[in-house]
């Protein structure tokens, strides 16, 4: 079980800077990448070893995930008043997120495997995994992309947020759960409970419009823009 424990002390480390240093850059989960990953490559501990010793933590997503409903359920009188709102924002951010990431991976000359591949980046990992098998992607590939981008929002997200004056919780949490989905929504729980119920409510409607909406979009990205 030695690298579950060196997960959890890398982890909780990594909070600890995190939290004294009080900057995007230094996110916990990007530390944790940047020190386990090149260990196991320099151990070469083989990813079905890492995986199986850590697979308590994995388990632990489940429970996790349902937990986000807990916020929602505090949420649902403002969810109530503006669905059309939040609705729309889901729509309209899932369909840029997939067109913009697909649309610069076919010009910059992505064949179809990869460019479908990168199409649900925006939504959680299970969901992107299945819709980019769905289309014709590597999921595993699928599984990198959505991390990449997570990272992005959970580091950029709240930056941009400040430089851009935007103050509103329901603008931030739909924001982050929208182009960030899990990765976002934790970074916009810690910052305030509103946002990350918000955030949560995105990931969930961003994840099904994906889902409906990949498979149609893919053939009409690859003819735009290549």
């Amino acid at each position: 079980m030695i690298w579950l424990v060196t997960t959890l002390v890398v982890f909780y480390t990594a909070r600890y800077i995190a939290q004294r240093l009080q900057n995007p850059i230094v996110n916990p989960l990007l530390i944790s990448l940047l020190v386990i990953i090149p260990l196991l490559i320099w151990l070469k501990v083989p990813y079905e070893t890492y995986f199986e010793q850590n697979k308590w933590i994995n388990a632990l997503l489940e429970p996790a995930v349902v937990a986000l409903a807990f916020p929602l359920y505090e949420q649902l009188s403002q969810i109530r008043q503006k669905w059309k709102v939040i609705f729309s924002v889901c729509l309209i951010g899932s369909i840029l997120s997939m067109v913009t990431g697909a649309g610069i991976a076919v010009m910059m000359g992505a064949d179809s495997q990869l460019t479908a591949s990168i199409l649900p980046k925006s939504v959680t990992t299970p969901i992107a995994m299945a819709v980019a098998e769905q289309v014709g992607g590597v999921p595993s590939v699928a599984a990198i992309m959505v991390i990449i981008a997570g990272l992005f929002g959970a580091v950029l997200g709240y930056p941009l947020f400040r430089l851009l004056r935007i103050e509103a919780p329901i603008a931030k949490g739909l924001t982050m759960g929208t182009v960030s989905h899990a990765l976002g929504t934790a970074k916009a729980a810690e910052e305030d409970f509103q946002e990350g119920a918000f955030s949560s409510l995105a990931l969930v409607i961003c994840g099904v419009i994906t889902s409906i909406l990949a498979p149609l979009l893919l053939p009409v990205i690859m003819y735009l823009f290549g």
